[in-house]
């Protein structure tokens, strides 16, 4: 990661919004839908910071855990997961992938953020969560694409024809194991791409490490399976 100024953003910071292709923060979309999708940033726009900046972790430098950061979700919305939620499933991977991650933010809905809202972002060494409406419905002006169609029903979404748009519903057990088999891992797949510099060949990686390490451990494919790695510091 190259930042010459910690409110600068790169190809290190990537939002996630569910479908394959997004521009290179996620960050805008259809007009009128809840949770938006598509769209690059107008660089020529007044630039303000995507998301709550963190120092370095120094913790993380003595071989300690990441932190978890819990915000008030906002008026409407609910976190979807718990941090020991979070924490339970990045210990089911290789203790190598957590190495560079500072921190998990499970961050506020602000009107701002509703103008632009997304599921998740990566950021420098942290990772950022948004919340979903209370309801655990959202509500689309557009039809879905086809990817955006295809991956909700993957993880338990279900979409519904309304006059006027579509809905795609979610069960406690889906919107849960969207957010912690694809949105989590997704995001952690940015972190981990040091390859990769385009938006194409960043949001491809980021794909295949949630469907390899996600998806297809998923409890749609697979059991539960117990994590019995090393005892977590609170946060």
């Amino acid at each position: 990661m190259h930042n010459s100024h910690r409110f600068h953003l790169n190809s290190s910071s990537t939002g996630y919004l569910g479908a394959p292709t997004l521009g290179h923060n996620g960050r805008t979309g259809r007009p009128g839908s809840r949770r938006a999708r598509g769209g690059e940033r107008n660089e020529r726009l007044p630039y303000s910071p995507p998301e709550d900046w963190h120092e370095p972790n120094p913790s993380v430098a003595l071989g300690s855990n990441y932190q978890i950061i819990v915000q008030p979700p906002g008026d409407g919305y609910r976190h979807v997961l718990l941090p020991v939620e979070i924490r339970r499933r990045l210990c089911q991977l290789p203790g190598h992938m957590l190495e560079s991650l500072e921190y998990v933010q499970l961050s506020r809905m602000t009107r701002k953020k509703r103008s632009f809202p997304c599921y998740g972002m990566q950021w420098g060494s942290t990772l950022y969560l948004y919340p979903i409406e209370e309801s655990r419905t959202e509500f689309f002006d557009s039809p879905p694409k086809p990817a955006q169609f295809n991956e909700a029903r993957m993880y338990g979404g279900r979409w519904l024809k309304e006059s006027g748009g579509w809905e795609l519903s979610w069960s406690e057990a889906a919107i849960k194991n969207f957010y912690l088999n694809n949105i989590l891992i997704h995001e952690l797949g940015h972190l981990l791409d040091n390859r990769n510099t385009g938006y194409v060949d960043r949001e491809r990686f980021a794909e295949w490490f949630a469907i390899e390490y996600g998806y297809r451990r998923s409890p749609r494919r697979h059991s539960d399976r117990r994590c019995v790695r090393r005892r977590h510091h609170g946060t």
